[in-house]
């Protein structure tokens, strides 16, 4: 799904942005409900950041990528987390772009979030290439989602891949 949002970016460079597990739900411009197999997700654009709320098997989990003011835990590169019986890893990369570079990357995901059934894109108002892209899928028992950040005006755009899965215990006595 692709949408236009009606908003000025809240988050308005790379730098800015930081993760946190565990926060309430923020106001959303645009909000995907999915459920994949038990497991109820949701899909939450907020300015040019997101917030995925996870909720299976009595469990809840909150990822949010969001310029926090008096946060103290910037986008990390990677994440690996026990939480509870799950486990949660991720991970966040910037990619620097030419202006040519940076119009062929956007088309390319806009084109595949938008026409995808479990993926939400929010274009911001200014340049066709400022927007928010999450795409979310299940596979092998895991819950995984990509998203996409981008800042046209830096030539920037920040990649996070998250995994949720059931933690397997290591095998006792294993050959």
């Amino acid at each position: 799904m692709l949408t236009s949002l009606q908003t000025s970016y809240s988050d308005t460079r790379a730098d800015d942005l930081a993760w946190a597990l565990g926060r309430e739900p923020l106001p959303a411009l645009a909000v995907l409900d999915l459920r994949l197999d038990g497991a109820a997700l949701q899909l939450r654009l907020l300015g040019a950041s997101h917030q995925v709320l996870l909720e299976e098997g009595g469990d809840t989990l909150s990822e949010t990528v969001a310029c926090i003011p008096g946060s103290s835990t910037p986008l990390p590169l990677g994440v690996s987390k026990r939480l509870g019986g799950r486990e949660y890893e991720f991970a966040a990369r910037v990619e620097i772009l030419t202006e040519c570079q940076f119009a062929g990357r956007a088309q390319e995901l806009l084109a595949l979030v938008a026409e995808h059934p479990h993926g939400l894109a929010g274009t911001f108002p200014g340049s066709p290439y400022a927007f928010t892209a999450m795409l979310a899928q299940r596979s092998e028992g895991q819950v995984r989602w990509r998203t996409w950040h981008a800042y046209p005006q830096e030539g920037q755009l920040v990649a996070t891949r998250t995994r949720v899965g059931v933690r397997v215990p290591a095998s006792a006595g294993a050959r």
